[in-house]
């Protein structure tokens, strides 16, 4: 008992030395204090590591069955453990996705748990009062007609519903919002969108739920999403991370599913009311996620790449809408058209190769930030812009040289950086 409990284990059993023999075989004891009883620990657990690897090993000799090397018998007992280790983890993520739904739910339900008629009809559920009204399914299957694969659109990911859908939503009579609600999403969808089934269904009736009080149909109380802050961050995280996926591998046309998961993120963000509960949880989220899109645009080498890389940029203009997001989004956009004319001003300076490819790439941000910054211009209600000051000074540092020595050889990318610094020294745009 004495050998098993000390802090040699079995060290005995296998032949092997005790830690203070080792130690005493080394030099002198290390020196007592806190500094020493942690290199003690290591030694124990690193000793501890050995002794267990070769009881494993006598183990596996000792049962290995007739006919079979050790080796076979190992790679055997291996991969039967991983299979084990894959089915429990299947169950966990099926048990974990269980759970975020019924947690959805809850909210849902905590946020609008009856129907409040302006006539004072008690007890009515959201969906017995909306299945007696005549809906229109034609303005929503109008939006899934085109797949958006006609590059020739100056705006291919229009079909997806965000953009024009978007403006014609913002000027409708918010009287008639619950009128124009979207049904319940029943879209066929691949095994890759089978995750977002669950936050898109969450987030879309999150939606549906605030156009329906708007218009004074019902009541809901959206300050329960401060108090279920796991809930709305799991939803959005995992839409954010299904959509990324997508544009990792795109494929076009685009399904009605991930059509609809990139309207319902958008209406989400751009939504006066339902933006401020969910930025303040999922802010950095969203900037994660606007960040893979870039470097999405940046290292995309496909030969046929240039639909995804204007339905990515044709997205991140969209996140812009958002007046937090677009500071910080034009901000990311800068510094990464910045640094590629360094080291585009370089590698002309000595005249080295240069990425043909990342050239090519960097004209969707060039057009992306200048699109963001004539919005921005546009709008007569803008105060003053809060994005970063510091990088439009490194942006505008040196420009002109810049300019003037890539004017020869890289005429197109010189005229984008000069129509960006214009519309950055726009006396519109005002800059701390």
């Amino acid at each position: 008992m004495e050998s098993a409990s000390g802090p040699c284990g079995g060290a005995a059993a296998a032949g092997g030395l005790r830690p203070e023999a080792v130690r005493a075989s080394r030099g002198p004891r290390p020196p007592c204090g806190r500094r020493g009883e942690i290199k003690r620990r290591r030694e124990n657990q690193v000793w501890y590591l050995k002794i267990s690897k070769l009881a494993l090993a006598f183990a596996i000799i000792r049962s290995k069955p007739p006919g079979k090397s050790c080796k076979e018998y190992t790679e055997h007992l291996a991969k039967t453990v991983s299979e084990q280790d894959f089915g429990w983890k299947s169950k966990v993520e099926a048990l974990e996705a269980e759970v975020l739904r019924l947690r959805q739910e809850l909210l849902l339900n905590k946020i609008c748990p009856r129907f409040c008629l302006e006539n004072g009809k008690p007890d009515t559920s959201v969906e017995t009062l909306l299945d007696q009204e005549c809906i229109n399914p034609m303005s929503y299957s109008s939006q899934l007609e085109d797949s958006g694969c006609d590059v020739s659109n100056d705006y291919a990911f229009d079909s997806l519903g965000t953009a024009s859908d978007f403006h014609q939503s913002e000027h409708a009579d918010t009287s008639k919002h619950w009128l124009e609600r979207v049904p319940p999403l029943h879209l066929c969808c691949t095994s890759k969108e089978e995750s977002l089934t669950a936050p898109v269904q969450f987030l879309q009736h999150l939606l549906e739920i605030r156009k329906l009080s708007e218009g004074g149909i019902l009541q809901a109380d959206f300050t329960e999403l401060e108090n279920d802050s796991f809930t709305v961050c799991n939803s959005v995280s995992q839409l954010l991370d299904g959509l990324t996926v997508f544009y990792n591998s795109p494929k076009f046309p685009v399904s009605d599913f991930l059509t609809e998961a990139v309207r319902v993120l958008i209406s989400l963000i751009t939504d006066t009311n339902l933006s401020n509960h969910v930025l303040k949880k999922c802010f950095k989220k969203l900037e994660e996620f606007k960040k893979n899109l870039i470097q999405l645009i940046l290292r995309n080498s496909n030969v046929n790449r240039f639909q995804a890389l204007h339905a990515v940029s044709h997205t991140l203009v969209l996140l812009g809408k958002n007046n937090i997001l677009r500071n910080s989004l034009i901000s990311l956009l800068l510094s990464e058209v910045r640094q590629f004319a360094e080291h585009l001003l370089r590698a002309h300076q000595i005249q080295a190769m240069y990425d043909i490819t990342q050239y090519e790439n960097i004209f969707p941000l060039c057009m992306t930030v200048e699109q963001l910054l004539q919005n921005e211009t546009g709008e007569s209600n803008v105060s003053s812009s809060d994005y970063d000051g510091e990088e439009k000074i490194k942006f505008m540092e040196n420009l002109d040289q810049i300019i003037l020595h890539l004017s020869d050889e890289f005429p197109l990318f010189s005229l984008y950086l000069w129509r960006v610094s214009v519309l950055l020294n726009s006396d519109q745009i005002q800059i701390d």
